[in-house]
């Protein structure tokens, strides 16, 4: 029997309940759990808790995370990163100095409307579900917190940015709203979460 913590680099394209149904037969071990859901397209860290430690994923998912995120200017999805549909395409004419000073205006305690593709569920079903129907209902905001938001670079219409957030954030709405806020649209390209604590 295993009990214990392991720290997992989550690669590209699995769900966090591909890692979690992989350890269980690597360990046989029935008792297996994680701490922090990623989308099948971010990396990183994801802690995955066995055995007797599965008692501790409950207080681990209300841990702070980090993450570095690539956020595209000029592109709007409907999925707010670069899986989905391309809506529209815009011209990007922004500086530098105008991704700085629009940053701030991020930090702290918000409200958040939950993108449509999610795994949050409404009258029973995940909203992805909905969402893959074409159907798109009315989502409750919800209460994160942005704790630092870090220009880590840019090339062209690309930019790498750190966020340091609360649990429940979504760092793709966070680069759409972001692009809404410059004028010309962004998505998220890619996610890797480098920290939960």
């Amino acid at each position: 029997m295993a009990n214990g913590i392991l720290i997992v680099d989550k690669p590209v394209g699995w769900t966090s309940q591909d890692v979690v149904a992989k350890l269980r037969g690597v360990f046989r071990e029935k008792r297996v759990g994680h701490g922090g859901t990623l989308d099948p397209m971010a990396t990183g860290v994801l802690p995955v808790f066995f055995g007797r430690a599965t008692r501790g994923v409950e207080f681990f998912e209300h841990a702070d995370k980090t993450y570095l995120a690539a956020l595209r200017l000029g592109v709007v999805t409907d999925t707010q990163d670069v899986t989905g549909t391309v809506l529209r395409e815009n011209p990007v004419n922004i500086t530098r100095q105008d991704i700085l000073d629009v940053l701030p205006r991020f930090l702290g305690v918000q409200a958040q409307l939950p993108p449509m593709y999610s795994a949050i569920k409404v009258g029973g079903k995940k909203l992805y579900e909905l969402a893959r129907a074409g159907k798109e209902i009315e989502r409750k905001p919800r209460s994160i917190e942005i704790f630092s938001l870090e220009l880590c670079g840019r090339e062209g219409n690309d930019v790498l940015l750190r966020v340091h957030c609360s649990k429940g954030t979504y760092v793709r709405t966070l680069c759409s709203d972001l692009g809404k806020r410059l004028g010309c649209g962004g998505i998220m390209t890619s996610l890797r979460r480098t920290a939960a604590c």
